[in-house]
């Protein structure tokens, strides 16, 4: 029976092919789950009452695949969105699994690498218009290093700009209605990422030939990995007009990429970050890039999907209760009503963040 905490499409959540598809493989062990098909990845998301589904180019066409195939994959997925009432507001691109990436695609030392990845990308934003995506994410996962000896790093920023004026002035002479979002992480699969955070790229657009065209896709793992927070960067990202997608999911500071389901390891921030999102209004995609425990059976991966979605529309009816206590609200006001002009009045009281911090977390417990 559908409740408060059931999805809807108005909350606009998102999930990649590459998530429910996730079959559990790790650098340990083999896959536990079998491959699961593009469009039934779309029934499992249209049971589960998602809104949307994105995709790297290859989560959906083979690297390989002929110009027929490719048409009559894209048809038959299109087909199944429109059966299953889901829209694809964001695409990428996978330059990071072939072995012809092994040593990065915009930042690679050889020519020959960096003109392939160009195309592969402008064909990737191509399906992107074809299924109606607004937003085309980039994600340097092989953009890095692992010795400084083979490239100097200004080289390497260099023609990552070259190439993305080159993507802008693509899809400005194409005409098309889509903005580049850029995804910042600070290592793994590379010892170290250009970009490794989503502060560089804030950095990074304004240098750009058309800045207007790009922002940012922020990931909660990919910051907390550093032990940054992530709501900070979110607020950065908004301030600045440049939040145009955000990855949400969950991560134990200082691991590998765990991508765990949303909320399920920091509750207290993914809290803060509902509620940020919900209070400015944030209007894109809530987009879940996590997956389900190795541990999982294909009833697992609909549990871990659900599960996603429910948490965050919880924290979001908790956030409403925290925005309308009047104890907390009361204790707010009166922090922004300290008007004294001299330092030792000034100094004086305390501020009441103990108490608001246990409110928030009796709030949480549902014990207020």
């Amino acid at each position: 029976m559908p409740d408060s905490y059931s999805p809807r499409p108005e909350h606009r959540f998102s999930f990649g092919l590459w998530t429910v598809g996730n079959r559990g493989r790790d650098p340990f062990g083999d896959a536990v789950r079998p491959t699961l098909d593009p469009v039934e990845a779309v029934r499992l998301l249209a049971r589960v009452g998602a809104w949307g589904v994105s995709l790297h180019d290859n989560d959906l066409v083979p690297i390989d695949a002929t110009a027929a195939e490719r048409d009559r994959i894209v048809a038959e997925f299109k087909r199944a969105c429109k059966d299953h009432g889901l829209v694809v507001p964001m695409t990428t691109v996978n330059l990071f699994f072939d072995p012809v990436f092994r040593d990065g695609a915009f930042t690679s030392n050889q020519p020959g690498v960096r003109a392939y990845a160009l195309e592969k990308t402008k064909r990737a934003i191509d399906l992107g218009q074809e299924l109606g995506a607004k937003i085309f994410v980039l994600w340097g996962g092989r953009e890095g290093t692992e010795t400084d000896a083979c490239r100097r790093p200004d080289t390497a920023i260099k023609r990552l700009r070259e190439a993305l004026n080159q993507l802008c002035e693509y899809a400005l002479e194409q005409r098309y209605d889509v903005r580049l979002a850029m995804e910042a992480k600070p290592n793994e699969p590379r010892g170290d990422i250009y970009m490794a955070t989503t502060g560089a790229y804030l950095g990074l657009i304004p240098t750009l030939d058309h800045p207007d065209m790009v922002g940012v896709n922020p990931e909660v793992a990919h910051e907390q990995m550093a032990g940054l927070n992530f709501l900070h960067v979110v607020a950065q990202a908004w301030e600045s007009g440049k939040l145009f997608h955000i990855d949400l999911n969950d991560q134990m500071p200082g691991r590998y990429d765990q991508d765990y389901r949303f909320g399920s390891a920091n509750v207290k921030a993914a809290f803060w970050l509902v509620k940020f999102l919900e209070d400015v209004g944030y209007a894109g995609p809530r987009h879940f890039d996590a997956h389900a425990y190795r541990t999982e059976d294909a009833a697992g991966v609909e549990a871990f999907a659900r599960g996603c979605m429910r948490t965050y529309l919880i924290l979001k009816e908790r956030g409403e209760r925290w925005n309308a206590d009047r104890e907390i609200q009361s204790l707010l006001n009166a922090r922004s009503q300290d008007t004294a002009s001299d330092r030792a009045t000034l100094a004086a009281p305390g501020l009441g963040y103990e108490q608001l911090d246990q409110w928030t977390m009796e709030i949480l417990l549902g014990a207020r």
